[in-house]
Parts: structure tokens; C-alpha cells; sequence
């Protein structure tokens, strides 16, 4: 029965430390903090490497890429930086490059977006049925066709709710840059999306939701 309390006691600790200081412990050897960390952060990394990919195979590689890099190279992450969530998207942003130039053909984005459209849905999506298939689907092909550069802000700042800062720390360029270029691609889905939106009224909404 201690020993019940103990590690419940000790789950609640972990839960409540800072991602930084949950790394700091899992590099001098604590698992538990290690799992604590990787249980927290591995949602928002998958998703970002899903997002990005269209492809559940390349986000489940690029999580345990992601957090096997941790592992190893742990100790480069500097907190005087920026935060460790932004770090590790930027670390994510990186092996989905190499999984799309080693695994994707040209057609490859296109090619399998309506099997993954399900696992793409935005939280919370209130359409149903054929509605919110033919929803997601729509929206993903609009993202997924957007240039790498133009994805990955709206994948960032209107998928994964990061800031203008945390945004460009992942991606590493200016604040100013990531709000220009978000700019440029809520005009270019706006764009893609305009057709979509005549055919299926759903989509609109959902649309500005995620354009927002």
C-alpha cells in the first residue's frame, strides 16, 4: 500500500514539472521522467509530423525519431532558447523533410490523403457522417497542397496553437517572416477552399475555424 502511494505520489510530481526539467532528469538516467515527458509531448509530435505528411507511417517514424534524437543529443536543447515544445517540432520538422524526400514521390501528398483524412480531422470538428469525411478531406487537400514552407505555419499556428515566436523558433527564421508567410497561406486555402465550400456549406465553417 506505501509503495501504491509512493508512486502515485511521484507520477503527480512528475506531471507537474516543466518540460525542462523533466528532460534535465531523464538525461542523468530518471525513465519515469523520460516517459513523463514522452507521454506529454508525443501527441502534439505526431500530429505535427501528420499534418505536415498526410501520411500515419511517416508521423509514427518521425515520433520515435524525434524522441530517440532526445535521447542521444538531449543535451543540445539550450532553455535559454525557447521552450522544449518548439524544439521538438523543430527537430520533427526536420526528419519529415528527409521521410518525404526518401519515402514520397511527386504524387505522394495527393495519393493518399483521402485513406488518412480521418486522422487528420481538426479536434473538436462538429460536421458528421459524409459531411465531416468530406470535410476533412477537402481541408487536408487544400493544406497538403500548400509549399512546405506555407504548410508548415498554418500547421504550427492554427493547428498546434503555437505563438508567432515559438513558430519561428521551430522553424528558425524571424517573427516577422512566420506572420507574413501565415498571411500568405490563410489567402491561399481561402483560394482552394472557395470551390469546396459552394459544394458542401460544412466546409465553410470548419474552414474559418481552421483559417482563423
Amino acid at each position: 500500500m506505501q509503495n501504491e502511494i509512493r508512486t502515485t505520489t511521484e507520477v503527480k510530481l512528475l506531471t507537474e514539472l516543466s518540460d525542462e526539467q523533466l528532460l534535465a532528469r531523464a538525461l542523468v538516467g530518471d525513465e519515469e521522467a523520460f516517459t513523463a515527458l514522452y507521454r506529454r509531448r508525443q501527441g502534439p509530435v505526431f500530429r505535427f509530423a501528420l499534418h505536415m505528411s498526410g501520411s500515419t507511417h511517416i508521423a509514427e517514424e518521425v515520433t520515435q525519431e524525434v524522441f530517440l534524437f532526445l535521447v542521444q543529443r538531449g543535451r543540445d536543447f539550450d532553455p535559454q532558447r525557447g521552450a522544449l515544445g518548439a524544439y521538438l517540432f523543430g527537430v520533427a520538422r526536420n526528419y519529415v523533410r528527409r521521410a518525404l524526400e526518401r519515402s514520397y514521390s511527386e504524387n505522394a501528398l495527393s495519393a493518399s490523403v483521402d485513406d488518412e483524412a480521418p486522422a487528420l480531422l481538426v479536434e473538436h470538428d462538429p460536421a458528421e457522417g459524409i459531411a465531416r469525411h468530406q470535410t476533412s478531406t477537402a481541408i487536408w487537400k487544400a493544406v497538403l497542397s500548400l509549399p512546405e514552407h506555407y504548410r508548415e505555419v498554418v500547421v504550427l499556428c492554427d493547428l498546434q496553437e503555437q505563438t508567432y515566436a515559438q513558430a519561428a523558433e521551430a522553424i528558425g527564421c524571424a517573427i516577422g517572416t512566420i506572420r507574413s508567410r501565415l498571411h500568405r497561406a490563410h489567402d491561399m486555402l481561402s483560394k482552394k477552399l472557395e470551390r469546396s465550400a459552394a459544394l458542401a456549406p460544412a466546409i465553410s465553417n470548419v474552414a474559418a475555424r481552421c483559417l482563423s
